[in-house]
């Protein structure tokens, strides 16, 4: 159900882990492979800053995707993602395990997802939100829709609104401004 800016802003402030999908979120759903069984996938660079702004500000950040891949693996382990399921076929599952080891109520969720695979989190999350690109199906349960497409900068905007809602983003940008 589409929440009004304020709400989301309201809803922002509670939020202690973020939970992300990876093809068409943080990358635009591409999925290249090559005839040596490799897989390629391109993500946004700030998508990853944001990410890493949230880790250094205490928020918990997970991947919950439908495939495996060494390349989620490889990104996940730069950015500082301790949390990442991947050959996740029932999201829920994984949702209820990182929920209970955190000990951590649906309305401190917040998710980010792209399809109709999403929208057992979409639905679940206190804070949820659809990309640009989702189809209609997955916009319409969607606290809110993202101004960006998936894999082009989306996740960042969420990460801004959730840092910025919880009073941090003066801070995360003094330190920038201090180095």
């Amino acid at each position: 159900m589409k929440k009004t800016k304020r709400q989301i802003t309201e809803t922002a402030k509670n939020i202690k882990l973020l939970i992300l999908d990876v093809d068409g979120v943080l990358t635009d759903g591409s999925i290249i492979l090559d005839n040596k069984g490799n897989e390629f996938k391109a993500f946004h660079v700030r998508d990853g800053h944001g990410i890493k702004m949230l880790i250094r500000a205490g928020i918990h950040v997970a991947i919950i995707t439908g495939r495996r891949s060494k390349v989620v693996e490889r990104r996940a382990k730069e950015l500082g993602i301790a949390e990442v399921y991947q050959k996740c076929y029932n999201k829920i599952e994984a949702y209820n395990r990182i929920k209970i080891k955190f000990a951590l109520r649906d309305n401190e969720i917040a998710c980010i997802g792209d399809d109709i695979v999403d929208l057992p989190l979409i639905k679940r999350a206190g804070l949820s939100f659809a990309v640009a690109d989702s189809p209609e199906e997955v916009k319409s349960h969607a606290s809110s829709v993202t101004k960006n497409r998936g894999g082009k900068a989306a996740a960042r905007e969420v990460t801004d609104i959730i840092l910025k809602a919880k009073g941090l983003w003066n801070k995360v940008i003094d330190g920038y401004l201090k180095t």
